[in-house]
């Protein structure tokens, strides 16, 4: 599941590139959008990490 959340993280943040190449949002949204959108993708690449080590060292 987690792994499916990452993906839309990684969609979401395409789309929003493609916004702002295309001038339907304004730069310093872009920006403010691009920010919150690395620190929820490192969250979760930080929880996987974390699950994956706790699967293998039980």
């Amino acid at each position: 599941m987690l792994y499916i959340s990452y993906g839309s993280v990684c969609e979401l943040e395409t789309q929003i590139l493609l916004a702002g190449d295309l001038d339907f949002i304004e730069k310093g949204e872009k920006g403010t959008l691009k920010k919150s959108i690395s620190e929820i993708e490192r969250m979760l690449k930080a929880l996987i990490k974390s699950l994956e080590k706790k699967t293998l060292n039980p």
